[in-house]
């Protein structure tokens, strides 16, 4: 009895551990498989989207607004980032399970550990790929805000820009005393920026019908310091489809910020179209405070564009801002000059290479679109 007891008991023990080795199998190749699939359906998608335009401009009409309803709203009850929690708990277990992987490998001298770490880290890159495809990337090939609404740029005289400089200088020092200020002299927003931004894009729709839709609140990050130093005023994080942006810069870039990142909510994810987008909702808002920040930001973009193409012509508009206007143009360049270094720099090469592989030809070199869009829209008025 002893010795059958002892074979069952050893042959139950070999079925289990036969069970185990078996489930173990099954979850890695499970794991590798839709790893694989979700890959597969991303490179399928960005592709398609990239050589077919009007499968990209019917995804984004059609598609995208869906996800944004559904995913954006649920993450949208949340008064926090999501997709930056995420990322750091991601980052956490990613170490976490790394360290506990190589233990087990060197304590046991199988590689078990190491297969079954590595298929979980492709099937979290295949989730994230997939989702970054379905909220982002085929949005890359839609048409332009400027397409849709019948916005055509065209090569601009000086003096045509020169115009449009002196109007937004006119603008800027309209609004400049109707914004409240503090001790120093510099911008402080009358109300949350949040409510504020969701509000200027619904209104923007009224007249823009490309830009109707659901706006769930923009988000500030916990931690905007990793922005500030990848000079970053905002960043749109498909995985949630959230809006968020750099909540310890100057008052005055806030509002524009916003805006800017809650257009790409509507499939628009060209930067320059962005900003155009943004400033056209801030300038378009009833609050005084986004007005100011929309028509300073728009000064600043052309202000820049009328310094490279004529320097004197520069000299003449620039004196004509009213003083008032001065702390907040100091206080920016005091506070992005804090986080200038070698991770700015690097950050923007890899800025510069994203948006050149997602079909931005001139990457961050080209932001002065909307300097472009700006002479086409309102020259004209």
């Amino acid at each position: 009895m002893l010795t059958n007891n002892t074979e069952e008991q050893r042959n139950g023990t070999d079925k289990n551990s036969t069970g185990r080795n078996n489930t173990g199998k099954v979850n890695t190749g499970g794991r590798l498989a839709a790893a694989v699939l979700l890959l597969l359906f991303s490179g399928a998608g960005m592709l398609l989207s990239a050589y077919v335009p009007d499968f990209a401009q019917w995804y984004a009409v059609h598609i995208y607004p869906v996800l944004v309803t559904t995913i954006g709203r649920v993450w949208g009850w949340f008064p926090f980032s999501v997709s930056e929690i995420l990322i750091y708990i991601l980052l956490l277990t990613l170490v976490v399970t790394m360290v506990r992987m190589i233990v087990k490998t060197v304590l046991t001298r199988r590689t078990r550990a190491a297969v079954s770490w590595i298929s979980g880290v492709l099937l979290t890159a295949g989730i994230l790929a997939f989702l970054y495809t379905a909220c982002c990337g085929i949005n890359y090939h839609r048409k332009s805000f400027s397409e849709e609404e019948g916005i055509v740029t065209y090569e601009y005289r000086l003096e045509q820009l020169r115009d449009i400089c002196v109007w937004l200088t006119e603008e800027v020092n309209s609004r400049a005393d109707e914004v409240t200020r503090n001790a120093e002299g510099v911008m402080e927003l009358d109300a949350p920026e949040g409510s504020g931004a969701v509000e200027s894009m619904n209104r923007l729709g009224e007249e823009f019908p490309s830009v109707r839709g659901y706006y769930p609140q923009p988000k500030k990050l916990l931690i905007s310091e990793i922005l500030s130093y990848q000079s970053l005023s905002g960043i749109y994080l498909p995985f949630t489809v959230e809006a968020n942006y750099n909540g310890d810069m100057t008052d005055y870039n806030k509002p524009f910020t916003a805006c800017h990142e809650l257009s790409h909510l509507r499939g628009f994810m060209q930067e320059q179209e962005a900003n155009f987008i943004a400033f056209l909702a801030c300038v378009g808002s009833e609050r005084a405070d986004f007005q100011y920040s929309g028509y300073l930001s728009g000064w600043v973009y052309c202000m820049n564009a009328l310094y490279r193409a004529d320097y004197e012509t520069w000299q003449e508009v620039r004196v004509r801002l009213d003083e008032a206007v001065e702390p907040d143009l100091e206080a920016n360049n005091a506070f992005w000059d804090r986080y200038e270094g070698p991770v700015s720099e690097t950050a923007e090469r890899i800025n510069d290479t994203y948006l050149k592989v997602n079909g931005q030809a001139d990457g961050v070199e080209r932001y002065d679109r909307m300097v472009d869009l700006i002479v086409a829209y309102f020259g004209e008025q």
